[in-house]
């Protein structure tokens, strides 16, 4: 596998114990043998050369799954824009909000507004969440090898209503725009639309919840298979990008191709390539992921902040330690977490609580040192000098207390951890504790945190952290021990239980090293500035990954003093896309 740095491995991961929310043995050797007998239904049952599943059925002589024949591709409904991209003008085929599932959820016309509140009003109720716009530039009018550029546009794991990133005259710059990149490139360009939280049903309900989004980013790329044949580009080379949820979103699309354990909800929306006895007959695997600052690994989201910024005290020594005994007690889960990951750093050291900080401190030094050599006139300033930080339009000076380095030879001497996790809690505040689970939580109901995800369509939100289901105090809500008088664990334990199910189906982590068809090519950047998740969520993820025998490429960094953002290095990213499609083997040769 090429790497940044050198190749590592991990202990029995195929075997590992599960890092999901606890549940009985049995159940979860039930799932895990689900996702494999789906893996082997689909190496009988795939399309070769991911042909359309009609014109497959007419070669053997059988009839062509009527709901997969009502998601045929229209190759001639379109409408031709003009784009400028670097100065020179491009016609781009746009094929407007096709629908990619034949039962698409209608969605109410008053959805929830931004941050800051009020509602929005969506125009296309019947499938504005499942639907997908596809633009096409004219060198790849007739490229049945394009590479698809998938673009998952959810933040925050928000519902993601369908969006036009191309837009009739509108000019892009190939150097900061991926947009322009992407289409100077010859890429075909598909903006995916996805339920997830925050969506209204028309009935009320809301349909949004975990595994929704992910269930739909699959059966977008089933349409792609399905239509490979008729449609310009190739769906063997589908690369999904992604930022903060989109990018958790991305991950965990590109760690669970094909399993079984999605086809009973992709049946239920109509996804192509599921038969009439609810088996698979199309893949869902991707070529390559391109994920910055992903929001993942939601069910240990909170124990991993936890520990980062209190096992230096960060949040004292920055004021902010609101709920001290809470921050502990999460904390104090983080090392038997880590453990039972069972990973290695690429020297080979085990990672565990111990050598995390290490770990993150190279990462650190490789990311500044990477900024430095990259161009000569790229600075660091010296301890004592002050960092420039633009946040909402305002320029703000920092102290450089922290990094040390040798301006001759344009490396990092030395790190100080204690007040690098300080300054990066200083520019941005550090998240409330719970940070991602919340709601609920010393009566908190106001939270904008992912408690929201999980639960019955019926339920507004369920704690889906055995913290923050045990500490529990609104009455009423349906969540936690106040109201089921049921620990986190004897709540798990039921066979009822689902809001376990939903972590785990959101958590590449539990599917890098399965017998899942995880993609071959990885692109993860995570910017050192970021205090929206914690930097052993993606540590976590690439040593994960480097462990995976199926990862060819795999390109991980900390990205230099960069916030909870993404797309800031077009270039790069598009150069490593470029790179790993040029190596990739012939579209038509299936992996499986």
């Amino acid at each position: 596998m090429q790497r940044l740095t050198a190749p590592c491995g991990r202990d029995a991961l195929a075997h590992r114990p599960s890092v999901r929310a606890e549940r009985p043995l049995i159940r979860k050797r039930l799932l895990r043998g689900m996702a494999l007998a789906g893996s082997l239904a689909l190496t009988f049952l795939a399309v070769p050369a991911s042909g359309a599943v009609a014109a497959s059925a007419q070669s053997r002589g059988t009839t062509a799954d009527p709901q997969d024949a009502a998601l045929a591709f229209n190759s001639s409904g379109y409408t031709t824009i003009t784009v400028t991209v670097d100065g020179r003008p491009m016609n781009v085929r746009w094929y407007k909000e096709i629908c990619y599932v034949a039962n698409p959820v209608t969605a109410a016309a008053q959805q929830p507004g931004g941050p800051g509140g009020g509602s929005t009003t969506i125009p296309n109720t019947a499938c504005g969440y499942q639907s997908m716009n596809v633009f096409v530039p004219e060198s790849a009018f007739g490229d049945q090898r394009a590479p698809i550029y998938f673009a998952v546009n959810n933040s925050g794991w928000m519902a993601s209503y369908i969006r036009a990133s191309v837009t009739a005259g509108a000019s892009y710059t190939s150097a900061t725009s991926n947009v322009g990149a992407a289409l100077k490139a010859g890429y075909v360009f598909v903006d995916v639309a996805n339920r997830s939280r925050g969506l209204v049903g028309a009935d009320g309900s809301l349909p949004g919840k975990a595994p929704a989004a992910v269930t739909d980013a699959k059966a977008a790329v089933r349409y792609l298979r399905l239509n490979d044949t008729a449609m310009p580009g190739s769906a063997e080379r589908i690369v999904v990008n992604g930022t903060s949820g989109g990018g958790a979103l991305a991950s965990i699309l590109g760690a669970s191709g094909n399993s079984g354990e999605y086809t009973p909800y992709l049946a239920e929306i109509g996804a192509a390539g599921v038969d009439a006895k609810g088996r698979s007959t199309l893949r869902d695997d991707v070529f390559a992921v391109n994920a910055y600052c992903p929001i993942t690994d939601l069910g240990n989201a909170d124990t991993a902040y936890e520990w980062l910024y209190n096992v230096l005290d960060t949040r004292a020594t920055t004021g902010q330690n609101a709920s001290p005994e809470g921050a502990a007690e999460m904390a104090a889960r983080f090392a038997e977490y880590e453990k039972n990951l069972g990973l290695r750093n690429p020297d080979g050291s085990r990672l565990t609580a111990a050598t995390m900080l290490d770990s993150i401190e190279q990462e650190v030094v490789h990311s500044a040192e990477t900024y430095l050599k990259a161009d000569p006139a790229s600075t660091i300033p010296p301890l004592g000098g002050t960092f420039q930080i633009m946040t909402g339009g305002t320029t703000k000076s920092y102290v450089n207390d922290w990094i040390d380095v040798d301006a001759t030879t344009r490396t990092v001497r030395s790190v100080d951890m204690s007040r690098y996790l300080a300054f990066v809690a200083t520019q941005a505040a550090l998240k409330t504790t719970p940070a991602f689970d919340a709601v609920g939580v010393d009566g908190n109901i106001t939270s904008r945190t992912e408690t929201n995800l999980f639960g019955p369509p019926t339920q507004t939100y369920m704690n889906y952290t055995e913290f923050s289901w045990n500490h529990n105090d609104v009455t009423g809500d349906g969540s936690g021990l106040d109201d089921t008088g049921l620990t986190w664990k004897q709540y798990t334990a039921q066979k009822s239980t689902t809001v376990d199910d939903q972590v785990h189906l959101i958590n590449p982590m539990d599917f890098i090293g399965t017998n899942a068809d995880t993609a071959p090519n990885w692109y993860v950047r995570h910017g050192t500035r970021d205090r929206d998740t914690a930097f052993t969520v993606s540590v976590n993820l690439d040593r994960a990954l480097a462990g995976d025998r199926q990862v060819k490429d795999l390109n991980y960094q900390l990205a230099w003093n960069q916030p909870h953002a993404g797309n800031y290095d077009v270039p790069e990213a598009m150069a490593w896309i470029a790179d790993v499609v040029r190596k990739a083997d012939s579209p038509s040769v299936s992996r499986r």
